[in-house]
């Protein structure tokens, strides 16, 4: 990428339950709640939670079809995804996809937590991981 990431923005954590997990993260961590939101279209619920720089994203499936869902099934609860924040998504999109068009998932920029512009990099290309890129709004 011409202008690669500026920093980790959270990590994406798949849990059954956020209300079964919210006690670890915050009476033995101590971490802050920042907000808990339901992301509709990517079917997932989300608590955000503070940690310095980074933030740490609770996952829950809305639903049994969802991507967490699937993951859960899969793999258990677990580390999901590892997000980079971009400064411009669309521009980042129309470069990985211009060199390769199997290191995006999708070559269309969706919304995700916050209202915020999100794409997911295709974990087979990175070796296993799923890198998702963000680029942060106002809020």
């Amino acid at each position: 990428m011409e202008k690669p990431p500026t920093k980790i923005d959270h990590i994406g954590i798949a849990v059954r339950s956020i209300e079964e997990r919210l006690p670890y993260y915050q009476d033995v961590l101590g971490l802050s709640l920042l907000a808990v939101e339901d992301v509709p279209h990517q079917q997932v619920k989300v608590a955000i939670l503070a940690v310095g720089e980074v933030n740490i994203e609770l996952l829950e499936p809305l639903d049994d079809d969802g991507p967490i869902a699937r993951f859960i099934v899969s793999k258990g609860e677990g580390l999901h995804h590892v997000a980079f924040q971009v400064e411009d998504i669309a521009i980042c999109v129309q470069e990985l996809n211009r060199e390769d068009a199997s290191v995006c998932l999708s070559s269309t920029v969706s919304t995700g937590a916050g209202g915020q512009k999100v794409a997911f990099l295709n974990p087979s290309v990175s070796g296993g991981v799923l890198y998702e890129l963000v680029e942060k709004n106002e809020r």
